[in-house]
């Protein structure tokens, strides 16, 4: 199976800055199962920032309809807030 965005990030930073774990995790068996489990729980907390995020910034359809220029430019300022969150989060830890 392919590997995910967060997965392929965390497989990275695994084999480069924790090689010990890395080939702890290869030997172990249990590589795969951890970069699905980083995969799964960056897309749960990204889903749950971004509702978050959106309700706190004010991001409404009715914004959408009126102003999809703004309400593009904001939304994409939240996702990279809440993908900085999560790289330091999970991925790079």
């Amino acid at each position: 199976s392919t590997l995910g965005k967060y997965a392929r990030m965390r497989e990275r930073y695994l084999r480069e800055e924790r090689p010990v774990l890395y080939n702890r995790l290869i030997l172990s068996g249990k590589l795969t199962a951890h970069l699905s489990e980083i995969e799964r729980t960056a897309n749960q907390r990204l889903e749950r920032m971004m509702l978050e995020l959106k309700k706190s910034m004010g991001l409404t359809e009715q914004m959408k309809d009126i102003d999809p220029m703004k309400w593009t430019g904001l939304m994409n300022n939240a996702k990279a807030k809440a993908e900085e969150m999560i790289l330091s989060e999970l991925i790079y830890q």
